[in-house]
Order: C-alpha cells, then structure tokens, then sequence
C-alpha cells in the first residue's frame, strides 16, 4: 500500500516511482478515509508499508530504495 493523500506533490512522485517497480501497480490508500492513517502518518506521508510484514519504507525514497524494500517483503 502507498499511503499518501490528495494534492500532495510529493505522494505523487512516489506514485510514479512506486508504479516503474510494481508493473500492477500498488493499492493508493488516502489519508484522509480514516483518522487513525492521520494520525499515523499525516506528517510523514507518503509511506509504502506493506501489511503482511508490516514494513514501512517512508519519503524520500528511490527507485532503487523501492527495489530493496520489494525484495525484503518478498523475503519474508
């Protein structure tokens, strides 16, 4: 999942990067839906977290950053 939020300049760029390593791309989760992903995250978003390990890779990240986290969760 990418949690991010609507209008954030910066989630975007982590959409774009996030989807060049995810060819089906990733599940885009908004803040905004639910109080507890705002109080978790609203100052550090966006965040890649995957929910079966549990990992979290937060902004800024690379693509290559992004790799490495993929292949830690595939690890797992």
């Amino acid at each position: 999942m990418l949690f991010g939020t609507s209008g954030c300049h910066l989630c975007e760029q982590a959409e774009v990067i996030v989807n060049a390593c995810v060819p089906d791309g990733v599940e885009y989760v908004d803040i905004a839906e639910q109080e507890q992903w705002q109080e978790l995250y609203a100052v550090r978003i966006p965040v890649l977290y995957d929910s079966e390990t549990k990992l979290e890779l937060g902004w800024p990240f690379s693509l290559s950053e992004v790799e490495d986290f993929i292949g830690r969760v595939a690890r797992m």
